[in-house]
C-alpha cells in the first residue's frame, strides 16, 4: 500500500496528491489508449528526490510512471497499473547556454516555448521537430525520438549527455556529462573517454520504462542571418524523391520537409470555416518545403550557393518541377511558413493536428524514401475498408540525414466526441498498422496496440530488452504494461 506521509516526507506535503480532479488529468492523453488513473502524483524538484521515490516505490513494488508534461499524443504516460505519477514539470530550470560549445542543458519540464524564448535572447535556436506543442517538454520529445525538421547530419540527434536516475540507484551521468570535472558532478556514471557501455540507447524511445531522465545537454545553433524558401509542387512523390536523393547529400537546405494538401491546409488555415476546404481543394497534392540559409559565416554566399544548384539541378535534371519562393496562388506564404518552422506551435487554442476535427491520431514509421509512394497507397487502400476518406488523410514526410532515410507520417483526423469515429480510427490505424510493417516499415516508437504487434516479430530483441530491463529494474516498478514489459 502505498503511504501518502512517506512520499510527503521525501518531496514535502505540497508536492503529493490524490485528488481526483488531479488524478484524472493524468488519466488519458490524446491518443487512442484506454485510461488508466494513477493512485497519487507526486511532483519532485530534484535529483535527489527523484531517486528518493523510485527507491521507496522499488522496495514496496508500487509501479511509477514518470511524465515531463501533460502534453501527450500516444498514451505512453497513462498509468496501466496504479501507481505514482512522477510529474516533472517543476524541473524545469534552463541551466547552462554555452554558445561556443552551441549547447544548452536543461531540466525535463523544460517546454519548448520556454526553451526557445530564451535561446532567442542569445541569438540561438533549438532543433526541433514539426511544430511542437509550446507547452510540452523538449525532453520528452527528444527520449520518443521525434525527428527534426533539419535534415544536416550534424544535428540528426540534439540529445548529448545527461542524468538519469535508475530505479535501484543514485543518478547516473551518461555521455559527456560523466567526465571529471563537469558541473554539480558528483554521481557515478559511463565515462565516455575509455572503454564501458553506450547507455544512451537504453532509455531513449523507452517510454519511462527503464529510469528516470532529469536533464539533458541539447545541441543548438546560432539563429541564421539569412533565410530564402522555396516551394515545389509535387504530384509524384517518387520523383520529388529522385529530386532530394540529388540535393539533400550535397548539403543543400536546412528544414526540408514534405507536406500532402490535407496537413499543409490544416496548418495554414486561419479561419477554419471560410479557410480549411478552400485551401485543400486549391493546395498542390503535395507541397515540398525547402528552407535554405546563411549562417553566422558569409551567409549571402551561402545561399547564393544553394539557390543556384537546386536552380541548375531541377533545370538539367528534374524539369517537372517548378521550383519558385511562393506556391502559385499562395502569396506571402514563405514567410509564414519560416515562422511556423522555427518556432512551437502556441499554447492557446488546440494543437495543429487537433484543430480540424477536434482529435487525431497519428501513425509514423521510418523507411527508405524511395518507398514514398508504396507506403501511401497502402493506407489508402486500407482506409476506405475502414469508411474513411482518402482525402482526410494527413501525409507528413521527413527526409532525414540528407535522405539517407526518411520518418512517413499519416495522421487520421476524427470528431473526439464521436464515439463511432473514434472506434472507426482506431481499427484503421491497426490494421494499416500491420499493412505497413508487411511492407517493410520500421516502427521504432511503437506506442499503444502497436507494441505487442512490433514485439512479437522481434523475438530476439525482446529477449534482450527484457535482460537490460532486469538489470535496472529489478522489480518492475517502471512504467509497467508498456513496450514488452
Amino acid at each position: 500500500m502505498i503511504s501518502k506521509n512517506e512520499l510527503a516526507k521525501i518531496v514535502g506535503k505540497e508536492n503529493v496528491s490524490d485528488a481526483q480532479s488531479v488524478l484524472l488529468k493524468y488519466s488519458s492523453d490524446h491518443s487512442l489508449v484506454p485510461p488508466g488513473t494513477p493512485d497519487f502524483v507526486v511532483w519532485p524538484t530534484s535529483s535527489e528526490q527523484v531517486s528518493d521515490v523510485l527507491k521507496f516505490s522499488s522496495k514496496n513494488n508500487v509501479p511509477v510512471v514518470p511524465v515531463s508534461s501533460q502534453v501527450h499524443f500516444n498514451g505512453g504516460a497513462i498509468p496501466r497499473e496504479g501507481g505514482i505519477i512522477l510529474d516533472l514539470s517543476k524541473m524545469n530550470k534552463i541551466l547552462e547556454i554555452d554558445q561556443d560549445l552551441k549547447k544548452v542543458r536543461i531540466e525535463a519540464g523544460v517546454t519548448w516555448g520556454q526553451l526557445t524564448g530564451e535561446l532567442a535572447k542569445q541569438g540561438m535556436r533549438a532543433l526541433m521537430p514539426l511544430m511542437p506543442p509550446a507547452n510540452r517538454s523538449v525532453l520528452s520529445d527528444f527520449l520518443d525520438r521525434e525527428v527534426p525538421t533539419n535534415t544536416v547530419y550534424d544535428y540528426g540527434e540534439p540529445m548529448q549527455g545527461f542524468e538519469v536516475v535508475w530505479p535501484n540507484s543514485d543518478p547516473f551521468r551518461l555521455g559527456s556529462a560523466s567526465v571529471n570535472g563537469y558541473p554539480d558532478s558528483g554521481s557515478h556514471g559511463g565515462n565516455p573517454s575509455g572503454p564501458g557501455i553506450d547507455f544512451y540507447r537504453f532509455v531513449q524511445g523507452a517510454q519511462g520504462t527503464m529510469g528516470v531522465v532529469t536533464w539533458t545537454n541539447l545541441k543548438v545553433m546560432f539563429q541564421t542571418r539569412k533565410d530564402k524558401v522555396y516551394f515545389v509542387p509535387v504530384n509524384d512523390l517518387s520523383y520529388a524523391q529522385e529530386f532530394l536523393y540529388r540535393i539533400l547529400p550535397r548539403r543543400v537546405g536546412q528544414e526540408v520537409v514534405l507536406l500532402n494538401r490535407t496537413d499543409l491546409a490544416t496548418i495554414i488555415a486561419e479561419d477554419y470555416k471560410k479557410d480549411f476546404e478552400r485551401l485543400r481543394a486549391t493546395l498542390p497534392p503535395w507541397a515540398l518545403i525547402i528552407v535554405v540559409s546563411g549562417l553566422v559565416r558569409r551567409p549571402d554566399e551561402k545561399i547564393a550557393y544553394e539557390e543556384k544548384l537546386l536552380k541548375e539541378v531541377v533545370k538539367n535534371e528534374f524539369r517537372k518541377l517548378a521550383l519558385d519562393e511562393a506556391l502559385p496562388g499562395f502569396p506571402g506564404l514563405g514567410e509564414k511558413m519560416l515562422s511556423l518552422l522555427r518556432n512551437p506551435w502556441p499554447a492557446e487554442g488546440p494543437y495543429w493536428k487537433n484543430r480540424w476535427q477536434g482529435a487525431s491520431q497519428s501513425l509514423f514509421f521510418i523507411a527508405r524514401p524511395e518507398k514514398s509512394q508504396q507506403f501511401v497507397d497502402v493506407v489508402e487502400a486500407v482506409a476506405p475498408k475502414h469508411g474513411y476518406p482518402i482525402a482526410d488523410i494527413g501525409s507528413y514526410i521527413q527526409p532525414i540525414e540528407h535522405n539517407r532515410g526518411c520518418q512517413i507520417e499519416f495522421t487520421f483526423f476524427y470528431n473526439g466526441k464521436d464515439a463511432a469515429a473514434k472506434a472507426r480510427v482506431a481499427a484503421l490505424y491497426k490494421d494499416a498498422a500491420k499493412a505497413l510493417m508487411n511492407e517493410g516499415a520500421l516502427f521504432t516508437r511503437p506506442y499503444g496496440e502497436l507494441a505487442p504487434m512490433v514485439y512479437e516479430r522481434a523475438a530476439g530483441y525482446v529477449q534482450a530488452l527484457r535482460r537490460v530491463k532486469k538489470v535496472f529494474d529489478p522489480n518492475n516498478i517502471m512504467n509497467p504494461g508498456n513496450l514488452c514489459f
